[in-house]
């Protein structure tokens, strides 16, 4: 494929990200659903506090109308999905055009579930299937590493986003940093889209500490810098 490009580059990179954002908010949203079933009325709070939001979202079945299924909702997972749509339909040469159509039956199954509110765990299912079923096409289709690479450097710098601002174990965030280290080591030197050695650094630190969870508002501004296009 040749060089990439910053614009192509950042395109490979939102896409992985945001259907990582798809893949772990629905979970998440799942979650905190049942802790809302269950009475804790805390756990609609702490779900949009972990992201910085504001506002009250009322019933257990609002908050999950509104971060799953409500595309105006810009922290929804239909939201999400459309924007891993309108970069995947750029890159289709590239990522096949079997990765893209499961963005789109991605999105159908969303939108054929979006009035149910029991047992939204199971529903979503098929989903979540659906998401690990782009990633398989995106490993045996995409042929250029560079290409893979930008793509998987974006779904690990999203999944360490989301596991620091969801207080996951430190385990867990460790194994995902390992993990997206070794796509950074991969990414070619002659490349015009290259991630930020100081935020790397940080990172490093960061996860080599005693306390990595109490550094999330450092870790996820060292995130948001790590490839800056």
């Amino acid at each position: 494929m040749g060089i990439i490009s910053v614009e192509h580059g950042d395109r490979l990179f939102w896409l992985g990200r945001y259907v990582e954002w798809s893949f772990t908010t629905l979970k998440a949203v799942e979650i905190h659903f049942d802790k809302m079933i269950d009475k804790s009325h805390q756990a609609c709070s702490e779900f949009i506090e972990a992201f910085g939001l504001v506002g009250n979202w009322g019933t257990a079945d609002a908050f999950l109308q509104s971060f799953i299924f409500d595309k105006v909702n810009t922290n929804s997972v239909a939201h999400s999905l459309e924007s891993a749509y309108d970069n995947v339909i750029m890159l289709r040469e590239e990522i096949s055009t079997e990765a893209m159509s499961f963005i789109q039956i991605a999105m159908d199954n969303l939108e054929k579930n979006k009035d149910v509110s029991q047992g939204i765990a199971y529903k979503m299912l098929p989903l979540e299937d659906i998401l690990f079923g782009f990633w398989g096409c995106i490993e045996d289709y995409v042929y250029d590493e560079e290409t893979k690479n930008i793509i998987k450097c974006g779904k690990f710098v999203e999944r360490l986003d989301l596991y620091f601002r969801l207080s996951y174990p430190e385990k867990d965030i460790i194994r995902e940093f390992g993990r997206l280290c070794k796509c950074l080591s991969e990414v070619p030197k002659n490349t015009p889209y290259r991630y930020n050695t100081a935020s790397l650094s940080v990172l490093v630190e960061i996860i080599g500490s005693d306390n990595i969870l109490k550094q999330t508002s450092q870790a996820l501004s060292a995130l948001s810098k790590l490839f800056e296009g």
